[in-house]
């Protein structure tokens, strides 16, 4: 239990305190000025004020009944369902005790104590005993024709009773006679108030499931503990005692209504409030990832490019993009490890953002890039000098945990309007020259119609990819996927790859663009889909495993009309059963939810799950988690590079957890790459893990050699683990 239960605990303990000294308080009136008390009301008007009394406890009971009723269409709890049944009986039972009070007109039968006094116990012994049993059984959610049965029982069993009581030849025993109340009477009070009792002790150790509505319940069994005695002490009913007892029991129904509405209404739409609070936290925090660059918080490439698509239209001043790269970046960062070259990076954006004029706008672009953008100039000149300020600049070295380095700048310009009056180019010109710049001297570069030639060996390569699939080029490697639930890798990641027949083997962050841009990537994805559900199958039937696995999706491929029958058609080629096969997509697709929400919901309906790759790292809109058919959430490795040294990355990831917990979805954690890594996000109850630490991506050629392999490795891990907890 938390701080925060106990101090809400502690509160609520103070009220209980305040709430029983009261009712001390009127017990000792009734007990000190019995006879001035009995000299104002009389018997005269007793009848009335017990009427009202009557009312008020006959409205709080039923308040308790309707509210449920009406709630239960929500909350499909059985102990609430069944409250409000309980308080059901005991309003319709008040109200037959109402009317047949000594005094009351004629009802049915002329008033006196016997029905009264017997509608009266009955609710005063079914309260206890009711909420007792109610409390006792298991919780859980029921449908909603529970409710009308439980509802529809409470009023059979209130005519029942009603009949007994009201059988002229008095069917049961008398509680009231000539003499007072009967030993019967007395002796059925008092198990009354054994039953408070219990239920007291029941409702105080289990006060920190609902702390407020403990207290409540508490003290309002505390006044039924009170009316009890009174009722047992008074000699006729027009006995202060008597209506002292009724008093604390207008009390007790009201404590009870409080109980009932805080838990039933005012603490869900607390929680609901807390809830849209913490999501509207969450997407500022997710808005702020998307649009800044986290490490040195920067805006970020797409920034700017929203930036860009409403500014060159507004203002038609000559504009500049400067795009700058840092020299021997990848060499720094293989030599001396990414968290070095991240330090680089800070320090560089800090200079960069220092020395350009304030009118100057800094962008982050991709690993080693960052991106400067002057709204207005009059001389290309100066931009160049502004260039070669730069490189001056990054003559004085980088101190880094005591070493000093240095690194240079290459860097691309491109002009508006000269060059092109399209963002989109803008960008692309201006980096096609830092490519460029990369190979010239001076390590500044104008865009030029030129330097379009560069995309001649692009237009190679991409026809060299167009045969590469009949060339049996492409092949997939798998990364094992492992279930920290159950501690099996059971699902892998399939991840295509590319064996030039000159060049080697050609990153896919270098040819995934070009198949995009040239429309290679449907091909290329239906291979991908195919050979991926060919070996899985395979590997099940030589391994008798139900292996998954993961494909990535394209945009390209969603927009296929007929892209569901595809999938249909390689299932049933393949013999892999829907269940079997992820698709994975990515958060920029999210955004045509009119294209892709119906295809999804066609391949969930075959069966199919969907995940959402690198989670946070493209995002627009959260609303798509509630509206999209998906299933699990993939977050990207960059919240897990440093969730070990860095609170937000913590929050964050923690928050993801959280929120992908409460939409029932599941997570991967990708980029896992140390014990300490792994060991953290099985504390937190991540579901599943997929990085280096456990493997790198394999060949299906050797898939089978090293499946025990990698699952004796990470059971090891696990267990280690599991003896250091």
């Amino acid at each position: 239990m938390g701080l925060n239960t106990y101090k809400q605990i502690f509160v609520e303990q103070k009220s209980l305190f305040l709430y029983i000294l009261f009712t001390n308080i009127i017990a000792g009136i009734a007990v000190f000025l019995r006879d001035p008390l009995y000299g104002i009301f009389g018997e005269d008007n007793y009848v009335t004020i017990h009427l009202i009394v009557e009312i008020l406890i006959v409205f709080f009971s039923l308040s308790i009944a309707v509210q449920i009723w009406l709630i239960s269409k929500f909350n499909k709890s059985n102990r609430t369902i069944f409250i409000g049944a309980l308080f059901l009986i005991i309003g319709i039972l008040e109200i037959n005790h109402a009317l047949t009070f000594k005094g009351m007109p004629f009802f049915i039968q002329e008033s006196g104590p016997y029905p009264a006094t017997w509608f009266y116990l009955i609710t005063r012994l079914l309260f206890p005993l009711g909420l007792l049993t109610i409390f006792l059984i298991k919780e859980k959610d029921v449908s909603h024709n529970i409710r009308l049965l439980a509802y529809g029982i409470s009023i059979a069993f209130c005519v029942v009773v009603s009949v007994i009581v009201y059988i002229p030849s008095q069917a049961l025993p008398l509680l009231v006679d000539e003499n007072g109340t009967t030993v019967l009477k007395n002796n059925l009070q008092m198990i009354s108030f054994i039953l408070q009792v219990m239920l007291m002790i029941l409702l105080v150790r289990r006060m920190k499931v609902i702390p407020r509505r403990a207290i409540l319940i508490v003290a309002a069994s505390f006044n039924l503990l009170c009316s009890d005695i009174m009722f047992i002490s008074y000699n006729d009913v027009y006995d202060i005692y008597n209506f002292t007892g009724h008093i604390f029991q207008v009390m007790a129904y009201w404590l009870l209504f409080k109980a009932i509405y805080y838990s039933t209404v005012e603490l869900p739409f607390n929680q609901l409030m807390k809830a849209n609070k913490s999501l509207e936290q969450s997407e500022q925090k997710i808005k702020q990832m998307a649009y800044f660059d986290e490490l040195t918080k920067l805006p970020n490439e797409r920034f700017l490019m929203e930036y860009l698509s409403t500014n060159l239209q507004q203002e038609k001043s000559h504009k500049a993009l400067i795009v700058v790269g840092i020299g021997r970046y990848n060499a720094i960062k293989n030599a001396l490890g990414s968290t070095y070259a991240e330090k680089v990076l800070t320090l560089i954006a800090q200079r960069i953002k220092n020395f350009v004029p304030e009118e100057y706008l800094v962008y982050k672009l991709g690993d080693d890039r960052f991106a400067i953008y002057i709204q207005q100039h009059d001389d290309s000149q100066k931009i160049y000098k502004l260039a070669q300020q730069l490189q001056e600049m990054m003559k004085v070295p980088l101190t880094i945990d005591h070493f000093e380095m240095n690194s240079d700048l290459y860097i691309g310009i491109a002009l508006y309007p000269k060059d092109t009056t399209n963002g989109q180019d803008l960008m692309q010109f201006a980096q096609f020259a830092t490519y460029e710049a990369k190979e010239v001297t001076e390590r500044v570069v104008f865009y030029t119609a030129e330097l379009m030639e560069a995309r001649s060996e692009r237009m190679v390569l991409e026809n060299d990819l167009k045969n590469a699939t009949m060339r049996n080029e492409l092949f997939l490697e798998y990364q094992p996927q492992l279930d920290l639930t159950t501690g099996d890798i059971r699902s892998m990641e399939a991840l295509i790859r590319w064996r030039h027949p000159v060049k080697g083997l050609i990153s896919p962050f270098d040819f995934i663009p070009i198949a995009e841009e040239s429309g290679l990537i449907v091909p290329i994805g239906q291979w991908v889909l195919e050979t991926a559900c060919r070996e899985t199958v395979e590997w099940q039937q030589t391994y008798k495993k139900p292996l998954h696995v993961a494909v990535n999706l394209s945009m390209g491929q969603l927009y296929q009309k007929n892209f569901v029958n595809v999938v249909k058609e390689t299932l049933h080629k393949t013999n892999l059963k829907p269940e079997h096969l992820q698709l994975e997509i990515t958060e920029s697709m999210t955004m045509n939810t009119k294209l892709i929400i119906p295809v999804l919901k066609e391949l969930k309906q075959l069966g199919i799950e969907i995940a959402v790759d690198d989670f946070g790292t493209g995002y627009s809109s959260l609303s798509y988690l509630k509206d999209f058919p998906i299933d699990c959430l993939k977050i990207d490795r960059s919240f897990i590079r440093h969730i070990l040294e860095n609170p937000n990355d913590e929050a964050l990831v923690k928050m993801i957890l959280s929120m992908a917990k409460h939409l029932k979805l599941k997570v991967v954690a990708e980029g896992i790459e140390t014990a300490e890594q792994l060991e953290y996000l099985l504390r937190i109850n991540c579901d599943k893990i997929q990085g280096y630490f456990i493997s790198k991506p394999i060949p299906f050629s050797t898939l089978e050699a090293d499946y025990n392999k990698i699952q004796q490795f990470a059971d090891e891990q696990l267990a280690m683990l599991k003896i250091t907890q």
